[in-house]
């Protein structure tokens, strides 16, 4: 059989992992996760990290392995997943990848630009300015040094906005000079499989896993990254309300609630991403057998 990677992706709280994990039983195979945040060691309730049962169960890659302190993008797991794909292949076929991060799942699928490493001094001094004079302040500037990407990028987020100025001010270049956007060659077939139900079962099971997050100890695991709040890693749903919390600006209540509410927003925003892919096969949560189905038969073409 040709080497297949089986690509499983949904919003948040779909139930992608506990698919996932039957997935890949079911082909003897082991797992890569494409999340974002499941990449770090200190952080396990608020990014769902699969229980340890799970994680014995079925082996599982990039997960809690740099720590929130260590820079890490998009392109840095493509190279890594790359890599280990052509490590396990030769003993394992098919693979499954699943996860919700976006960029992470597009960067191993379709492939990224790449990218000049950027100067942790720009960097800085790019930040500091966005903190102080507002988001505004990097827009003009970006709309001056690439008014291209500038009619493109979503201006209301300051981390696309930023690190295309990154990219801008320490190459001379405008950042879309570096975006060829052209799909890269993989040598292994992939298949995409999404998982969603209807909206007010999602909001539900969003709702009810943010209180068993909470349940399980969020606002302990919370507290001990507390002093390391300014990291942008940390700068993300699950945290950063509960952070508000610690300094008084909200109650616990109200943390629980933009918990919530922030939770269905990204939700929101994974499936307008997934759904421009024409690729992914959608199913419910609760269609394992047809999932197997629709694989064996993708399998065996």
């Amino acid at each position: 059989m040709e080497n297949t990677l089986i690509v499983v992706v949904g919003p948040t709280g779909i139930g992608k992992s506990a698919v996932s994990l039957k997935i890949a039983q079911h082909y003897n195979t082991e797992i890569i996760s494409a999340d974002s945040r499941q990449i770090y060691r200190e952080l396990s309730i608020g990014t769902a990290v699969p229980p340890e049962e799970d994680l014995e169960t079925v082996k599982h890659y990039m997960v809690q392995t740099i720590s929130v302190s260590e820079y890490y993008n998009a392109s840095m797991f493509e190279m890594d997943v790359l890599a280990k794909l052509e490590q396990l292949f030769p003993s394992k076929n098919p693979i499954l990848m699943t996860g919700g991060s976006m960029l992470y799942v597009d960067a191993v699928c379709k492939g990224i630009d790449d990218l000049p490493t950027v100067d942790p001094e720009i960097r800085r001094q790019l930040t500091d300015e966005f903190e102080q004079n507002g988001i505004e302040a990097i827009r003009f500037q970006l709309k001056h040094l690439d008014p291209a990407y500038y009619e493109k990028v979503d201006l209301k987020n300051p981390k696309r906005i930023l690190h295309a100025l990154e990219i801008c001010l320490m190459t001379g270049r405008p950042y879309s000079s570096f975006r060829s956007e052209k799909k890269k060659e993989r040598p292994f077939r992939i298949i995409k499989t999404g998982l969603n139900t209807d909206r007010d079962t999602l909001y539900r099971r969003i709702n009810q896993r943010v209180l068993q997050m909470v349940g399980q100890g969020l606002f302990e695991e919370a507290r001990k990254v507390y002093p390391m709040r300014e990291l942008n890693s940390l700068n993300t749903v699950g945290y950063k309300e509960i952070f508000a919390y610690f300094d008084g600006r909200i109650s616990r209540e109200e943390a629980i609630e933009q918990i919530q509410n922030n939770s269905r927003k990204y939700a929101r925003k994974q499936l307008t991403w997934f759904r421009r892919d024409p690729e992914i096969n959608w199913f419910s949560p609760d269609q394992y057998d047809d999932i197997i189905r629709f694989l064996d038969e993708k399998l065996n073409e």
